[in-house]
């Protein structure tokens, strides 16, 4: 077990294979606490497959992941969960027939270990409709709490995504193509509540629009067939001429001011 506790969430040689397919091969990543991090790439190139072995989804087939340094390799995704590690994915995984607020209540019932008396106690307790209810309203969400989910845009579902996740009360929330499948104006919207999450919850997201991305992160990692070919800022990024040729274009990509 590590004692490095520096970063928020790390990798050490981290590895999936399916087969003889490598999909992550050997990844070392440290991510401080408190950055907005993205992971880039092209399709292909692992990101996903990251995600699923840093939150919990698979299990690698060589490597370490530590949370707060905490060597959680072997935990499944519910007992990273517990510690403090939550995420989204990039096909949402609402139930999609309850309402808006009974899937927040759900993840704060869940949280609390009392999910066996969710539909029970759900009516009448009040500090969790309370607490359900603002965190809908950080997601601008708060005047659809009634709606059933299967109602709700997309680009709506997306934003309730976040409400739960932030139910868990995570430190190290992880988004994987948040603004996916809706439209810019609303992936504008969906960055703009994640902009506003408070500085203590660390953030990494992926993404493939690079608007996005250079308006928003931090620091990025820049995988390439399951290996991170670089990390830097956004402005080492834009200027890496290796990203440009594999990624970005040759003509690269201006990060903001």
């Amino acid at each position: 077990m590590t004692t490095d506790t520096t970063n928020a969430i790390a990798a050490s040689g981290l590895t999936v294979r399916f087969g003889n397919f490598t999909a992550v091969g050997g990844v070392d990543l440290g991510i401080a606490a408190g950055s907005r991090h993205a992971l880039i790439g092209p399709n292909g190139a692992g990101k996903t497959t990251l995600v699923h072995a840093l939150t919990g989804g698979l299990r690698p087939t060589a490597g370490s992941v530590h949370l707060g340094g905490r060597d959680v390799t072997r935990l499944r995704e519910a007992g990273r969960v517990r510690l403090g590690l939550a995420r989204t994915y990039q096909i949402n995984q609402l139930f999609r027939g309850l309402s808006v607020l009974d899937n927040v209540m759900l993840a704060i019932f869940e949280r609390d270990r009392k999910t066996f008396a969710f539909w029970r106690r759900a009516a009448r307790d009040s500090a969790v409709i309370e607490e359900a209810r603002g965190h809908l309203a950080f997601v601008n969400l708060a005047d659809h709490a009634e709606r059933i989910v299967a109602t709700l845009p997309y680009g709506l579902q997306r934003l309730l995504e976040i409400a739960v996740a932030l139910a868990t009360k995570p430190r190290v929330l992880v988004l994987d193509e948040p603004a996916a499948g809706v439209p810019a104006a609303q992936s504008e919207a969906i960055f703009e509540r994640i902009h506003a999450l408070p500085r203590e919850l660390t953030l990494v997201f992926v993404e493939h629009d690079m608007n996005l991305v250079f308006r928003f992160a931090e620091r990025i990692t820049v995988l390439v067939a399951g290996r991170v070919l670089t990390e830097g800022t956004p402005a080492e990024i834009s200027a890496d001429e290796r990203v440009r040729e594999v990624y970005l274009g040759r003509r690269g990509h201006h990060a903001a001011a």
